[in-house]
């Protein structure tokens, strides 16, 4: 298991997800005995049996286009799908040590709670994160629902605008800690 899991890291930095698939298969061939050379005698004065066993380890390589499964929420834009950190696409929500971030984190919580997430990747990457739009099992977008609760607002540069009409009146003054990050106008060397 330990091997499975560090190719699927080692394949996951790249730039579209990868699933890695490990398969071992052992096999015991009987090799007639004039096909091998007699095999010389062991300490005892045995000869060891005429079994070949074979073993082979196949990995392929299948990229994943959507991953589905429970979803653990790790802020207000980012989720883990079995063992994949995956960023909300087209948005962006409070951290945990500013103004409303455990409430966007537990606005999450309460959307994904007893649910089966579907995350579309669309390939990209942010800090170690795959970037996907992700569904609720009704269909709901939960960038969108960020949204429309008052939890993140749109970042225009990733979404094109296209959660920017769900914003509700004055939520950028409420998380204004996420307008400034998006207009860079956060001094650097301070955390966001």
């Amino acid at each position: 298991m330990g091997i499975l899991r560090l190719l699927f890291r080692a394949f996951s930095r790249s730039r579209r997800p990868k699933l890695v698939v490990v398969e071992r298969d052992t096999s015991v061939i009987h090799v007639p005995e004039g096909r091998m050379p007699r095999p010389t005698e062991d300490q005892r004065g045995r000869p060891p049996p005429i079994i070949a066993v074979q073993q082979t380890t196949q990995i392929k390589i299948v990229e994943v286009q959507e991953l589905r499964g429970r979803a653990w929420v790790i802020d207000g834009d980012t989720i883990d799908i079995s063992g994949t950190r995956i960023r909300l696409s087209g948005i962006d929500a409070p951290e945990m040590d500013h103004p409303y971030g455990k409430n966007a984190k537990w606005m999450l919580v309460n959307l994904c709670k007893g649910h089966e997430v579907r995350a579309v990747f669309d390939g990209d990457l942010s800090h170690d994160r795959t970037v996907a739009t992700c569904y609720l099992p009704d269909g709901r977008d939960l960038s969108a629902e960020m949204v429309k609760a008052g939890m993140a607002i749109d970042w225009r540069k990733f979404s094109g605008g296209k959660y920017r009409g769900l914003e509700p009146d004055g939520i950028r003054k409420k998380l204004w800690r996420c307008d400034a990050r998006q207009k860079g106008l956060m001094p650097p060397g301070l955390p966001d």
